[in-house]
């Protein structure tokens, strides 16, 4: 299938980032608004999207090597069939991995944390370590793990700047979580963000 193209991202808004700053929780449980394509488009953007014309991005990453990789795990989203979704930051665009609706399997490889199946929609963040293993050797995996912390803190705020809560899993089954999402072996997964409106 072809890539989906999503909405330019914004730079500008009336919301301060001091403001989600003070805002930012931890959401556990979501509304059945979907979200929208532009949301997602933003969302995914904050977290790894390009900001330069070299190609540096939201987030900053050990030599610029970005080994992280973003699965859009799409339930409830106008505009876009559930499934699977890789985002691509160069061209800020969907590539289909996989049609369905994965969010019950993925709650279920998420130790059954069952609230996970409300989001309309859940950002994986997964890493290919060996794009920074062979030039930082044995602390890559340090530097990965920052990597993470500062794009998936991207996310979060842009959430809170569009109004929409997100929660933080890193209690799940990486080989379930890997399976359910076609992962290549090179790949691991890291943070589960579920995304969406806030429910009562």
């Amino acid at each position: 299938m072809d890539p989906i193209r999503l909405p330019p991202p914004r730079t500008e808004s009336a919301f301060a980032l001091e403001r989600a700053l003070d805002e930012r929780r931890t959401v556990r449980s979501f509304g059945v608004t979907p979200l929208s394509l532009q949301a997602v488009g933003q969302l995914l953007w904050a977290a790894q999207g390009v900001t330069t014309p070299d190609g540096l991005r939201t987030a900053p990453s050990a030599g610029a090597l970005y080994p992280l990789e973003l699965t859009l795990v799409a339930g409830a989203v106008s505009g876009l069939q559930p499934g699977l979704y890789r985002y691509r930051p160069a061209t800020h665009a969907l590539a289909p991995l996989g049609a369905g609706d994965r969010r019950a399997a993925l709650a279920g490889a998420a130790l059954n944390q069952t609230w996970l199946q409300q989001a309309p929609a859940t950002v994986v963040f997964g890493a290919v370590e060996s794009r920074t293993r062979f030039k930082y050797g044995g602390r890559s995996t340090r530097y990965v793990h920052i990597e993470v912390g500062h794009a998936a803190q991207n996310l979060l705020l842009q959430a809170r700047a569009l109004g929409l809560g997100a929660g933080l899993i890193g209690a799940f089954d990486d080989a379930k979580v890997a399976e359910v999402l076609g992962m290549p072996e090179e790949e691991e997964p890291l943070y589960l963000v579920p995304v969406g409106s806030e429910g009562p």
